[in-house]
């Protein structure tokens, strides 16, 4: 029997993971499945404010990658980076950025940031990936709003990140 697994090069999936999410964690999977390699690209982004420090969004990341390299057989590096997106994608070597999309407002903006990277890159593609149903309305965002609110997040992120996420906003408040 033939390996069946797609081969289509290399993949970076980047974003700020503050806290990587469900949601994310499906396009993960769902990508390394096509991909012989996906770069997991932590962006720095201090610009959001973000509730956990980039070394630990990518241990947070990083702790979950095991489990969907073992099961897709894809190589998965997670690495963090504050350049330009496109100039990260051909460090890595990645032909593919893929990207998740949730509602019709994301579809906006990311198809503007496809437009511009084509124009920087004509020569690396952006691929969308369309949240399963069970993770269409989980964000970052509303996930640490919950947090912060006392609200239940064990559904929408790993145990690890929930054991963090409560941590910090208890610390915070």
């Amino acid at each position: 029997m033939t390996d069946q697994r797609p081969t289509l090069g290399v993949g970076l999936y980047p974003g700020t993971f503050d806290p990587i999410t469900n949601g994310h964690l499906d396009i993960i999977a769902r990508s390394a499945r096509m991909l012989r390699r996906l770069v997991v690209g932590v962006a720095m982004n201090a610009g959001k404010g973000p509730l956990f420090p980039l070394e630990e969004r990518v241990e947070l990341v990083k702790a979950e990658m095991g489990k969907i390299a073992d099961h897709t057989g894809t190589e998965i590096e997670v690495i963090p980076f504050s350049a330009l997106l496109i100039d990260f994608a051909r460090e890595v070597g990645a032909g593919v950025i893929v990207r998740g999309l949730r509602a019709v407002s994301d579809f906006d903006y990311e198809v503007q940031m496809a437009g511009l990277n084509y124009r920087l890159a004509p020569d690396i593609e952006t691929v969308f990936l369309m949240a399963s149903e069970t993770h269409q309305f989980i964000s970052s965002r509303f996930v640490k709003e919950i947090a912060s609110l006392g609200g239940d997040i064990s559904s929408f992120v790993p145990k690890l990140t929930l054991e963090r996420t409560l941590a910090r906003v208890r610390k915070s408040t």
